[in-house]
């Protein structure tokens, strides 16, 4: 059995370690860019290949400060530039109002994201607890598992969620539409969605006991209301990509990768987390669904057995 590396304890702030994490990020976008200037004949393989020199940056900047939870804000900070990226891309005649509207979302989504990790995270002292648990669980090496299941796999899944991008900003000469205006409904809703709940969940936080777990707002109509708003927002973009041009079709691999894995990953790691540390929460899962929330919001149950 393989185990995590040792934190470096707490020789390094919180506000530290958002500076060091920021120092990260704009190196990896250097090299980010650097790969984009290599590969600029090929604007789709260029995009990828830059997303996956970025996370290669963050890696050995993870395995240097021993902590994977370096790569946490990727997920909200690649996604904003690679909107940008292909705004230079645009063909002429792509339709400016969807553009301004598309980025601006990806935009409004990001920086709400990212604030949201760093009010939330304690610094390099603190490691994700999903990934103390890979490296306890995986039989492979840290260096491995941090690799492939903390640092590539959700590079995979950014990159198939931002295919909707290179249609949405890059092409497509028809003009703004009825499909616009409800993949728009449905981007803002899930950004609002995801706010809402993260809000929510905090607020409870603040006067939980040991043992207890939200069943408030949108938290007693569904057990990952989050998720479900992170999945309708990569939804969202998809629908956008079809507004400009019916033949991004083919981009829903990016929201149904999204649903995969959070059905297959995200969603049973927090519900058995949460079934550990909280009694009587399996009775109360057993009644919401996972994503999607319910009409009606659940009568709320005893937090504690």
């Amino acid at each position: 059995m393989t185990t995590s590396p040792a934190p470096r304890g707490r020789a390094i702030g919180r506000r530290a370690s958002l500076v060091v994490v920021a120092a990260v990020y704009l190196a990896a976008i250097a090299v980010a860019t650097v790969v984009v200037d290599t590969v600029g004949d090929d604007p789709l393989l260029a995009v990828n290949l830059a997303l996956f020199a970025g996370t290669g940056v963050v890696f050995a900047a993870s395995l240097a400060l021993r902590n994977g939870s370096c790569f946490d804000p990727y997920w909200s900070v690649a996604p904003p530039l690679v909107a940008v990226y292909w705004l230079t891309e645009a063909a002429p005649g792509a339709n400016g109002t969807r553009q301004i509207l598309v980025t601006s979302l990806v935009f409004l989504w990001a920086i709400r994201l990212t604030a949201n990790w760093a009010r939330s995270w304690p610094g390099l002292d603190h490691e994700d607890w999903r990934y103390t648990q890979m490296y306890r669980d995986v039989p492979a090496p840290t260096w491995a598992v941090s690799l492939l299941g903390v640092h590539f796999f959700p590079t995979i899944q950014i990159a198939l969620g931002c295919l909707a991008l290179r249609f949405a900003l890059a092409t497509g000469t028809d003009g703004f539409g009825v499909l616009d205006v409800v993949a728009g409904v449905v981007t803002v809703g899930a950004i609002g969605i995801e706010a809402i709940a993260d809000e929510q969940r905090r607020a409870f936080a603040r006067t939980a006991g040991p043992g207890e777990w939200c069943q408030q707002g949108l938290w007693a109509r569904s057990r990952h209301p989050n998720y479900f708003g992170e999945v309708a927002f990569w939804c969202g973009l998809f629908g956008f990509a079809l507004a400009a041009d019916l033949d991004g079709w083919w981009t829903v691999v990016g929201p149904v990768a999204m649903v995969v894995m959070m059905l297959a990953a995200s969603v049973p790691m927090m519900d058995r987390r949460n079934g550990e540390r909280r009694p009587g929460y399996a009775e109360s899962a057993g009644t919401l669904p996972a994503l999607v929330p319910r009409g009606r919001a659940a009568p709320t149950l005893p937090a504690k057995s």
